[in-house]
């Protein structure tokens, strides 16, 4: 990614997680963390990775996300209007990145205690 493009990621990054922030209560009361934003090389379509903090309903929050999308968007040109031209399309994914660390970590646990009664019993 550009620099240009990196700058851009960020500023949406930042300017959607406030709008998450404060519209909490659309999104079924979750607290949605925005990990990761990838623009296209012309600025005109972003894809936004969205994680979550001990969730109800995945599947729930990103279809009240969708349907809020145009929503989204049109909160995010308000903010961004004096800084940028365009306002790129949206496309919302999971991040789930961070229940594969926790996955990892368990798996550690359970073979390090596997491994101490092994020790134990020699």
């Amino acid at each position: 990614m550009s620099i240009r493009q990196e700058k851009f990621a960020g500023l949406i990054q930042e300017y959607l997680a406030e709008i998450f922030r404060l519209e909490s209560a659309s999104f079924n009361n979750e607290f949605i963390t925005i990990s990761k934003v990838e623009i296209s090389p012309d600025l005109g379509y972003a894809k936004i990775y969205v994680s979550f903090i001990s969730p109800k309903n995945i599947k729930l929050v990103m279809d009240l996300i969708e349907l809020n999308s145009k929503e989204i968007r049109r909160e995010l040109a308000k903010k961004i209007r004096k800084q940028a031209r365009i306002v790129p399309e949206l496309k919302f994914f999971v991040d789930d990145s961070l229940d594969y660390v926790f996955h990892m970590e368990q798996v550690l646990k359970n073979v390090k205690s596997e491994d101490e009664k092994k020790g134990n019993n020699n």
